[in-house]
Protein backbone atom coordinates (compact mmCIF):
# COMPACT_ATOMS: atom_id res chain seq x y z
CA UNK A 1 0.00 0.00 0.00
CA UNK A 2 1.18 3.51 -0.77
CA UNK A 3 1.99 5.79 2.12
CA UNK A 4 -0.75 8.20 3.08
CA UNK A 5 -0.59 11.64 1.45
CA UNK A 6 -2.38 13.46 4.25
CA UNK A 7 -1.54 16.88 2.81
CA UNK A 8 -3.51 16.18 -0.36
CA UNK A 9 -6.53 14.94 1.61
CA UNK A 10 -6.29 18.08 3.76
CA UNK A 11 -6.39 20.10 0.54
CA UNK A 12 -9.52 18.27 -0.65
CA UNK A 13 -11.28 18.63 2.71
CA UNK A 14 -10.46 22.34 2.83
CA UNK A 15 -11.75 22.87 -0.71
CA UNK A 16 -14.96 21.00 0.09
CA UNK A 17 -15.76 23.23 3.05
CA UNK A 18 -14.62 26.50 1.48
CA UNK A 19 -16.60 26.06 -1.71
CA UNK A 20 -19.69 24.38 -0.30
CA UNK A 21 -19.27 20.73 -1.23
CA UNK A 22 -19.23 19.10 2.22
CA UNK A 23 -19.63 20.40 5.76
CA UNK A 24 -19.15 18.71 9.13
CA UNK A 25 -22.59 17.71 10.43
CA UNK A 26 -23.75 19.50 13.61
CA UNK A 27 -20.61 21.63 13.37
CA UNK A 28 -21.92 24.45 15.60
CA UNK A 29 -22.31 21.86 18.41
CA UNK A 30 -18.89 20.34 17.93
CA UNK A 31 -19.93 17.90 15.22
CA UNK A 32 -20.49 14.16 15.40
CA UNK A 33 -17.90 11.61 14.38
CA UNK A 34 -17.58 11.02 10.63
CA UNK A 35 -20.97 12.46 9.79
CA UNK A 36 -21.27 15.07 7.06
CA UNK A 37 -23.74 17.38 5.37
CA UNK A 38 -23.57 18.11 1.65
CA UNK A 39 -23.63 21.79 0.76
CA UNK A 40 -25.05 23.49 -2.37
CA UNK A 41 -22.33 22.17 -4.68
CA UNK A 42 -21.93 18.81 -2.95
CA UNK A 43 -25.59 17.92 -3.24
CA UNK A 44 -25.47 18.77 -6.96
CA UNK A 45 -22.35 16.63 -7.42
CA UNK A 46 -23.98 13.66 -5.68
CA UNK A 47 -27.20 14.09 -7.65
CA UNK A 48 -25.31 14.06 -10.93
CA UNK A 49 -23.35 10.96 -9.91
CA UNK A 50 -26.66 9.23 -9.13
CA UNK A 51 -28.20 10.45 -12.38
CA UNK A 52 -25.21 9.16 -14.38
CA UNK A 53 -25.44 5.77 -12.65
CA UNK A 54 -29.22 5.52 -13.11
CA UNK A 55 -29.06 6.57 -16.76
CA UNK A 56 -26.46 3.94 -17.58
CA UNK A 57 -27.99 1.18 -15.45
CA UNK A 58 -31.72 1.72 -16.01
CA UNK A 59 -32.78 4.43 -18.48
CA UNK A 60 -30.63 3.24 -21.38
CA UNK A 61 -31.40 -0.46 -20.87
CA UNK A 62 -34.47 -2.60 -21.46
CA UNK A 63 -33.42 -5.39 -19.08
CA UNK A 64 -33.19 -3.44 -15.78
CA UNK A 65 -36.00 -1.77 -13.82
CA UNK A 66 -35.93 0.42 -10.73
CA UNK A 67 -37.10 0.10 -7.13
CA UNK A 68 -37.19 2.21 -3.96
CA UNK A 69 -37.65 -0.02 -0.91
CA UNK A 70 -38.16 1.03 2.72
CA UNK A 71 -35.26 1.74 5.06
CA UNK A 72 -36.99 -0.07 7.96
CA UNK A 73 -38.10 -3.62 7.12
CA UNK A 74 -39.52 -6.45 9.21
CA UNK A 75 -36.65 -7.52 11.54
CA UNK A 76 -37.05 -11.09 10.30
CA UNK A 77 -35.51 -9.90 7.04
CA UNK A 78 -32.18 -9.30 8.77
CA UNK A 79 -32.37 -12.50 10.79
CA UNK A 80 -32.92 -14.46 7.57
CA UNK A 81 -30.17 -12.69 5.63
CA UNK A 82 -27.68 -13.39 8.43
CA UNK A 83 -27.09 -9.77 9.38
CA UNK A 84 -28.34 -10.10 12.96
CA UNK A 85 -25.88 -12.86 13.86
CA UNK A 86 -23.13 -12.49 11.27
CA UNK A 87 -22.86 -8.83 10.26
CA UNK A 88 -20.02 -7.86 12.57
CA UNK A 89 -16.39 -6.80 12.69
CA UNK A 90 -13.77 -7.80 15.27
CA UNK A 91 -13.24 -4.89 17.65
CA UNK A 92 -10.53 -3.94 20.13
CA UNK A 93 -10.35 -1.00 22.54
CA UNK A 94 -7.29 0.87 23.77
CA UNK A 95 -7.38 0.99 27.58
CA UNK A 96 -5.33 4.21 27.55
CA UNK A 97 -7.06 6.52 25.04
CA UNK A 98 -10.39 4.64 25.03
CA UNK A 99 -10.44 4.60 21.20
CA UNK A 100 -11.93 1.69 19.29
CA UNK A 101 -10.33 -0.07 16.34
CA UNK A 102 -11.03 -2.94 13.96
CA UNK A 103 -8.84 -5.84 15.03
CA UNK A 104 -8.27 -6.91 11.42
CA UNK A 105 -7.23 -3.38 10.30
CA UNK A 106 -4.71 -2.40 12.96
CA UNK A 107 -1.92 -1.97 10.41
CA UNK A 108 -3.95 0.77 8.71
CA UNK A 109 -5.03 2.50 11.95
CA UNK A 110 -3.23 5.21 13.88
CA UNK A 111 -3.28 6.17 17.56
CA UNK A 112 -5.29 9.41 17.94
CA UNK A 113 -2.83 10.67 20.57
CA UNK A 114 0.32 9.64 18.67
CA UNK A 115 -0.53 9.50 14.94
CA UNK A 116 2.93 8.17 14.06
CA UNK A 117 2.14 5.00 16.02
CA UNK A 118 -0.25 2.14 15.40
CA UNK A 119 -2.71 1.09 18.12
CA UNK A 120 -0.83 -0.88 20.75
CA UNK A 121 2.53 0.72 19.89
CA UNK A 122 1.82 3.91 21.80
CA UNK A 123 2.02 2.50 25.32
CA UNK A 124 -1.67 1.64 25.51
CA UNK A 125 -2.90 -1.90 26.10
CA UNK A 126 -5.46 -3.34 23.65
CA UNK A 127 -8.37 -5.47 24.82
CA UNK A 128 -9.14 -8.91 23.45
CA UNK A 129 -10.98 -8.83 20.11
CA UNK A 130 -14.74 -9.24 20.26
CA UNK A 131 -17.54 -9.18 17.73
CA UNK A 132 -19.27 -5.85 17.13
CA UNK A 133 -22.55 -5.87 15.18
CA UNK A 134 -22.68 -3.08 12.63
CA UNK A 135 -26.45 -2.60 12.46
CA UNK A 136 -28.21 0.35 14.05
CA UNK A 137 -31.08 -0.67 16.31
CA UNK A 138 -34.26 1.32 16.76
CA UNK A 139 -37.78 0.80 18.10
CA UNK A 140 -41.01 0.97 16.15
CA UNK A 141 -44.17 2.09 17.91
CA UNK A 142 -44.93 3.90 21.19
CA UNK A 143 -43.43 1.28 23.52
CA UNK A 144 -39.82 0.16 23.71
CA UNK A 145 -39.62 -3.60 24.16
CA UNK A 146 -38.08 -6.67 22.57
CA UNK A 147 -41.13 -6.90 20.30
CA UNK A 148 -40.62 -3.35 18.96
CA UNK A 149 -36.97 -3.74 17.92
CA UNK A 150 -36.20 -2.90 14.31
CA UNK A 151 -33.06 -2.05 12.35
CA UNK A 152 -31.93 0.63 9.95
CA UNK A 153 -30.97 -1.26 6.83
CA UNK A 154 -27.23 -1.91 6.40
CA UNK A 155 -27.67 -2.46 2.64
CA UNK A 156 -30.32 -1.82 0.00
CA UNK A 157 -30.03 -5.28 -1.58
CA UNK A 158 -32.42 -7.14 0.71
CA UNK A 159 -35.31 -4.87 -0.28
CA UNK A 160 -34.71 -5.94 -3.86
CA UNK A 161 -34.80 -9.63 -3.02
CA UNK A 162 -38.01 -9.20 -1.04
CA UNK A 163 -39.65 -7.59 -4.07
CA UNK A 164 -38.33 -10.02 -6.66
CA UNK A 165 -41.69 -11.71 -7.22
CA UNK A 166 -43.61 -8.41 -7.16
CA UNK A 167 -41.40 -6.95 -9.88
CA UNK A 168 -41.45 -10.19 -11.85
CA UNK A 169 -45.25 -10.28 -11.94
CA UNK A 170 -45.88 -6.57 -12.49
CA UNK A 171 -43.19 -5.59 -15.00
CA UNK A 172 -43.30 -8.44 -17.55
CA UNK A 173 -39.57 -9.12 -17.19
CA UNK A 174 -37.82 -12.47 -17.14
CA UNK A 175 -34.27 -13.66 -16.39
CA UNK A 176 -31.78 -12.36 -17.24
CA UNK A 177 -32.97 -9.01 -15.85
CA UNK A 178 -31.99 -6.60 -13.11
CA UNK A 179 -33.57 -4.52 -10.35
CA UNK A 180 -31.69 -1.32 -9.46
CA UNK A 181 -31.97 0.89 -6.41
CA UNK A 182 -30.30 3.98 -4.94
CA UNK A 183 -30.89 4.70 -1.27
CA UNK A 184 -29.54 5.35 2.21
CA UNK A 185 -27.89 2.62 4.27
CA UNK A 186 -26.53 2.70 7.81
CA UNK A 187 -23.59 0.87 9.36
CA UNK A 188 -22.22 1.50 12.82
CA UNK A 189 -18.62 1.34 11.61
CA UNK A 190 -15.97 0.90 14.30
CA UNK A 191 -13.41 3.07 12.54
CA UNK A 192 -14.99 5.26 9.87
CA UNK A 193 -12.58 7.68 8.29
CA UNK A 194 -10.86 9.27 5.30
CA UNK A 195 -13.48 12.00 5.07
CA UNK A 196 -16.65 10.72 3.31
CA UNK A 197 -14.95 7.53 2.10
CA UNK A 198 -16.32 5.53 5.03
CA UNK A 199 -19.18 6.94 7.08
CA UNK A 200 -21.96 5.51 9.19
CA UNK A 201 -24.73 6.98 7.03
CA UNK A 202 -24.25 6.68 3.27
CA UNK A 203 -26.01 6.16 -0.04
CA UNK A 204 -25.68 2.99 -2.08
CA UNK A 205 -26.32 2.35 -5.76
CA UNK A 206 -26.94 -1.38 -6.11
CA UNK A 207 -28.31 -3.62 -8.81
CA UNK A 208 -29.25 -7.28 -8.51
CA UNK A 209 -29.07 -9.03 -11.88
CA UNK A 210 -31.17 -12.22 -11.84
CA UNK A 211 -30.09 -14.87 -14.32
CA UNK A 212 -30.24 -18.57 -15.19
CA UNK A 213 -27.51 -20.37 -13.21
CA UNK A 214 -25.78 -21.55 -16.38
CA UNK A 215 -25.17 -17.93 -17.45
CA UNK A 216 -23.46 -16.85 -14.22
CA UNK A 217 -19.88 -16.71 -15.54
CA UNK A 218 -20.87 -14.81 -18.68
CA UNK A 219 -22.76 -12.08 -16.81
CA UNK A 220 -20.17 -11.83 -14.03
CA UNK A 221 -17.50 -11.04 -16.60
CA UNK A 222 -19.86 -8.63 -18.40
CA UNK A 223 -20.59 -6.60 -15.25
CA UNK A 224 -16.93 -6.51 -14.23
CA UNK A 225 -16.06 -4.79 -17.53
CA UNK A 226 -19.19 -2.64 -17.66
CA UNK A 227 -18.76 -1.15 -14.20
CA UNK A 228 -15.02 -0.52 -14.68
CA UNK A 229 -15.80 1.19 -17.98
CA UNK A 230 -18.44 3.47 -16.42
CA UNK A 231 -15.85 5.22 -14.25
CA UNK A 232 -13.48 5.65 -17.20
CA UNK A 233 -16.28 7.01 -19.40
CA UNK A 234 -17.01 9.67 -16.79
CA UNK A 235 -13.44 10.85 -16.61
CA UNK A 236 -11.64 8.78 -13.96
CA UNK A 237 -7.97 8.20 -14.80
CA UNK A 238 -7.79 4.53 -15.91
CA UNK A 239 -4.22 4.24 -14.63
CA UNK A 240 -5.59 4.80 -11.11
CA UNK A 241 -8.22 2.07 -11.46
CA UNK A 242 -7.83 -1.68 -11.22
CA UNK A 243 -9.94 -4.81 -10.90
CA UNK A 244 -9.00 -6.95 -7.90
CA UNK A 245 -10.44 -10.44 -7.65
CA UNK A 246 -11.13 -11.68 -4.11
CA UNK A 247 -9.21 -14.69 -2.91
CA UNK A 248 -11.11 -17.79 -1.80
CA UNK A 249 -10.51 -16.85 1.85
CA UNK A 250 -12.27 -13.49 1.27
CA UNK A 251 -15.43 -14.84 -0.34
CA UNK A 252 -18.72 -15.28 1.47
CA UNK A 253 -19.58 -18.95 1.90
CA UNK A 254 -22.32 -18.74 -0.77
CA UNK A 255 -20.35 -16.73 -3.34
CA UNK A 256 -18.61 -18.10 -6.43
CA UNK A 257 -16.65 -14.92 -7.08
CA UNK A 258 -16.23 -11.25 -6.23
CA UNK A 259 -14.25 -8.47 -7.86
CA UNK A 260 -13.60 -4.98 -6.54
CA UNK A 261 -13.09 -1.93 -8.72
CA UNK A 262 -10.31 -0.21 -6.79
CA UNK A 263 -8.95 3.31 -7.03
CA UNK A 264 -5.56 4.60 -5.90
CA UNK A 265 -6.59 7.18 -3.29
CA UNK A 266 -4.18 9.45 -1.42
CA UNK A 267 -4.42 6.86 1.37
CA UNK A 268 -3.69 3.92 -0.94
CA UNK A 269 -5.65 1.46 -3.07
CA UNK A 270 -9.18 0.90 -1.77
CA UNK A 271 -12.53 -0.43 -2.93
CA UNK A 272 -14.66 1.87 -5.06
CA UNK A 273 -17.27 -0.72 -6.07
CA UNK A 274 -17.82 -4.45 -5.69
CA UNK A 275 -19.21 -6.91 -8.23
CA UNK A 276 -20.28 -10.12 -6.49
CA UNK A 277 -21.79 -13.47 -7.48
CA UNK A 278 -24.42 -14.15 -4.79
CA UNK A 279 -25.74 -17.38 -6.41
CA UNK A 280 -29.32 -18.16 -5.29
CA UNK A 281 -28.53 -17.70 -1.59
CA UNK A 282 -30.78 -14.72 -0.82
CA UNK A 283 -33.88 -15.79 -2.74
CA UNK A 284 -33.66 -19.31 -1.36
CA UNK A 285 -33.25 -18.12 2.26
CA UNK A 286 -36.17 -15.70 2.05
CA UNK A 287 -38.31 -18.31 0.34
CA UNK A 288 -37.65 -20.82 3.11
CA UNK A 289 -38.17 -18.32 5.94
CA UNK A 290 -41.34 -16.71 4.56
CA UNK A 291 -42.97 -19.78 3.04
CA UNK A 292 -43.40 -17.87 -0.24
CA UNK A 293 -42.23 -19.52 -3.43
CA UNK A 294 -39.68 -17.11 -4.93
CA UNK A 295 -38.69 -19.37 -7.79
CA UNK A 296 -39.05 -18.32 -11.42
CA UNK A 297 -41.16 -20.47 -13.73
CA UNK A 298 -39.73 -20.67 -17.24
CA UNK A 299 -42.69 -21.12 -19.63
CA UNK A 300 -40.44 -22.47 -22.38
CA UNK A 301 -38.67 -25.22 -20.42
CA UNK A 302 -41.51 -25.67 -17.86
CA UNK A 303 -38.80 -25.50 -15.19
CA UNK A 304 -38.97 -23.75 -11.82
CA UNK A 305 -35.71 -22.48 -10.37
CA UNK A 306 -34.18 -19.88 -8.09
CA UNK A 307 -32.30 -17.41 -10.31
CA UNK A 308 -28.68 -16.73 -9.50
CA UNK A 309 -27.60 -13.15 -8.92
CA UNK A 310 -24.68 -10.96 -9.94
CA UNK A 311 -24.58 -7.76 -7.88
CA UNK A 312 -22.69 -4.56 -8.77
CA UNK A 313 -22.79 -2.40 -5.60
CA UNK A 314 -21.31 1.09 -5.35
CA UNK A 315 -21.25 3.80 -2.70
CA UNK A 316 -22.52 7.13 -4.01
CA UNK A 317 -20.58 9.19 -1.43
CA UNK A 318 -17.42 7.24 -2.21
CA UNK A 319 -17.92 7.69 -5.95
CA UNK A 320 -18.49 11.45 -5.55
CA UNK A 321 -15.30 11.73 -3.47
CA UNK A 322 -13.38 9.76 -6.10
CA UNK A 323 -14.58 11.99 -8.93
CA UNK A 324 -13.53 15.02 -6.88
CA UNK A 325 -10.08 13.67 -5.99
CA UNK A 326 -9.41 12.51 -9.53
CA UNK A 327 -10.58 15.81 -11.05
CA UNK A 328 -8.34 17.98 -8.86
CA UNK A 329 -5.46 19.72 -10.63
CA UNK A 330 -3.11 22.63 -10.08
CA UNK A 331 -1.11 24.61 -12.60
CA UNK A 332 0.58 27.98 -12.93
CA UNK A 333 -1.07 30.53 -15.22
CA UNK A 334 0.46 33.97 -15.71
CA UNK A 335 2.46 33.59 -12.52
CA UNK A 336 -0.50 32.53 -10.37
CA UNK A 337 -1.68 29.13 -9.19
CA UNK A 338 -4.82 27.90 -10.90
CA UNK A 339 -6.83 25.26 -9.03
CA UNK A 340 -9.20 23.42 -11.32
CA UNK A 341 -11.53 20.42 -11.09
CA UNK A 342 -11.64 18.65 -14.44
CA UNK A 343 -15.08 17.11 -13.93
CA UNK A 344 -16.88 15.42 -16.79
CA UNK A 345 -19.52 18.00 -17.86
CA UNK A 346 -22.32 15.63 -16.81
CA UNK A 347 -20.79 15.27 -13.33
CA UNK A 348 -19.93 18.95 -12.71
CA UNK A 349 -22.26 20.65 -10.17
CA UNK A 350 -22.49 23.74 -12.39
CA UNK A 351 -22.38 23.47 -16.18
CA UNK A 352 -22.14 27.12 -17.21
CA UNK A 353 -21.05 30.31 -15.47
CA UNK A 354 -22.73 33.41 -16.93
CA UNK A 355 -20.91 36.75 -16.56
CA UNK A 356 -21.54 40.29 -17.75
CA UNK A 357 -18.18 41.85 -18.58
CA UNK A 358 -19.09 45.00 -16.65
CA UNK A 359 -22.01 46.03 -14.44
CA UNK A 360 -23.37 48.66 -16.86
CA UNK A 361 -24.45 49.37 -20.43
CA UNK A 362 -27.23 46.77 -20.23
CA UNK A 363 -24.85 43.83 -19.91
CA UNK A 364 -26.21 42.51 -16.58
CA UNK A 365 -29.77 42.57 -17.95
CA UNK A 366 -28.71 40.68 -21.08
CA UNK A 367 -26.69 38.21 -18.98
CA UNK A 368 -29.72 37.46 -16.78
CA UNK A 369 -31.83 36.91 -19.90
CA UNK A 370 -29.33 34.41 -21.36
CA UNK A 371 -29.00 32.64 -18.02
CA UNK A 372 -32.78 32.20 -17.77
CA UNK A 373 -32.85 30.70 -21.27
CA UNK A 374 -30.13 28.21 -20.36
CA UNK A 375 -31.89 27.27 -17.12
CA UNK A 376 -35.11 26.67 -19.06
CA UNK A 377 -33.08 24.35 -21.29
CA UNK A 378 -32.21 22.32 -18.15
CA UNK A 379 -28.59 23.50 -18.10
CA UNK A 380 -27.23 24.25 -14.61
CA UNK A 381 -25.98 27.84 -14.44
CA UNK A 382 -24.36 30.27 -12.02
CA UNK A 383 -24.52 34.05 -12.42
CA UNK A 384 -21.62 36.18 -11.19
CA UNK A 385 -20.86 39.87 -11.72
CA UNK A 386 -18.48 40.50 -8.81
CA UNK A 387 -14.73 41.15 -9.34
CA UNK A 388 -12.62 41.11 -12.48
CA UNK A 389 -13.54 38.62 -15.20
CA UNK A 390 -10.33 36.62 -14.68
CA UNK A 391 -11.06 36.18 -10.99
CA UNK A 392 -14.58 35.00 -11.83
CA UNK A 393 -13.11 32.42 -14.21
CA UNK A 394 -10.80 31.15 -11.46
CA UNK A 395 -13.70 30.76 -9.02
CA UNK A 396 -15.56 28.60 -11.51
CA UNK A 397 -12.42 26.60 -12.36
CA UNK A 398 -12.07 25.72 -8.68
CA UNK A 399 -15.56 24.17 -8.53
CA UNK A 400 -15.23 22.41 -11.89
CA UNK A 401 -17.58 24.47 -14.10
CA UNK A 402 -16.72 23.34 -17.67
CA UNK A 403 -17.91 26.48 -19.52
CA UNK A 404 -18.20 30.20 -18.86
CA UNK A 405 -20.23 32.58 -21.04
CA UNK A 406 -19.28 36.25 -21.06
CA UNK A 407 -21.66 38.96 -22.21
CA UNK A 408 -19.82 42.00 -23.60
CA UNK A 409 -20.20 44.81 -26.15
CA UNK A 410 -20.37 42.34 -29.05
CA UNK A 411 -23.36 40.68 -27.39
CA UNK A 412 -25.30 43.94 -27.43
CA UNK A 413 -24.26 44.90 -30.97
CA UNK A 414 -24.01 41.55 -32.77
CA UNK A 415 -25.81 39.09 -30.43
CA UNK A 416 -22.58 37.13 -29.92
CA UNK A 417 -21.17 35.81 -26.60
CA UNK A 418 -17.73 34.53 -25.63
CA UNK A 419 -17.59 30.91 -24.45
CA UNK A 420 -14.54 30.02 -22.37
CA UNK A 421 -13.57 26.35 -21.90
CA UNK A 422 -12.37 25.32 -18.44
CA UNK A 423 -9.85 22.66 -19.47
CA UNK A 424 -8.03 24.50 -22.27
CA UNK A 425 -8.96 28.07 -21.24
CA UNK A 426 -9.61 28.73 -24.94
CA UNK A 427 -12.33 31.19 -25.87
CA UNK A 428 -14.74 31.14 -28.80
CA UNK A 429 -17.43 33.47 -30.13
CA UNK A 430 -20.88 31.89 -30.39
CA UNK A 431 -24.17 33.37 -31.55
CA UNK A 432 -26.72 33.62 -28.75
CA UNK A 433 -29.29 31.69 -30.76
CA UNK A 434 -26.85 28.79 -31.15
CA UNK A 435 -25.52 28.80 -27.58
CA UNK A 436 -27.66 25.96 -26.20
CA UNK A 437 -26.84 23.57 -29.04
CA UNK A 438 -23.17 24.59 -28.91
CA UNK A 439 -22.88 23.82 -25.20
CA UNK A 440 -24.69 20.48 -25.46
CA UNK A 441 -22.46 19.48 -28.38
CA UNK A 442 -19.34 20.48 -26.42
CA UNK A 443 -20.51 18.38 -23.46
CA UNK A 444 -20.88 15.32 -25.69
CA UNK A 445 -17.45 15.87 -27.25
CA UNK A 446 -15.61 16.27 -23.92
CA UNK A 447 -12.45 14.24 -23.41
CA UNK A 448 -10.41 13.90 -20.25
CA UNK A 449 -7.48 16.35 -20.42
CA UNK A 450 -3.94 15.63 -19.33
CA UNK A 451 -3.24 16.80 -15.79
CA UNK A 452 -0.58 19.42 -15.10
CA UNK A 453 0.82 19.53 -11.58
CA UNK A 454 -1.81 17.93 -9.34
CA UNK A 455 -0.54 16.61 -6.01
CA UNK A 456 0.54 12.98 -6.30
CA UNK A 457 -1.80 10.39 -4.84
CA UNK A 458 1.06 8.68 -3.03
CA UNK A 459 4.52 9.53 -1.84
Amino acid sequence: MAKQDTSFMDTIVSLCKRRGFVFQASEIYGGIGNTYDYGPLGVELKRRVKDAWWTRMVTLRDDIVGLDSAIIQNPTVWETSGHVTGFSDPMVDCRKCKSRFRADKLDDARCPERPSKKPGECGGELTEARAFNLMFKTNVGPMESAASIAYLRPETAQGIFLNFKNVLESSRVKPPFGIAQIGKSFRNEITPGNFVFRTREFEQAEMEFFLPPAENDKWFEYWRKERFGWYVDYGIDPTKLRLRDHGKDELAHYSTGCTDVEYEYPFGWAELEGIACRTDFDLKRHSEASGKDLRYFDPETKEKYFPWVVEPAAGVDRAALTFLIDAYDEEEVEGEKRVVLHFHPEIAPITVGVFPLVKKEGMPEKAHEIERELRNARIATFYDEAAAIGRRYRRQDEVGTPFCVTIDGDTLSANVVTVRHRDSMEQESVKVGELESYLKSAMRAWKRPERKTAPASSV
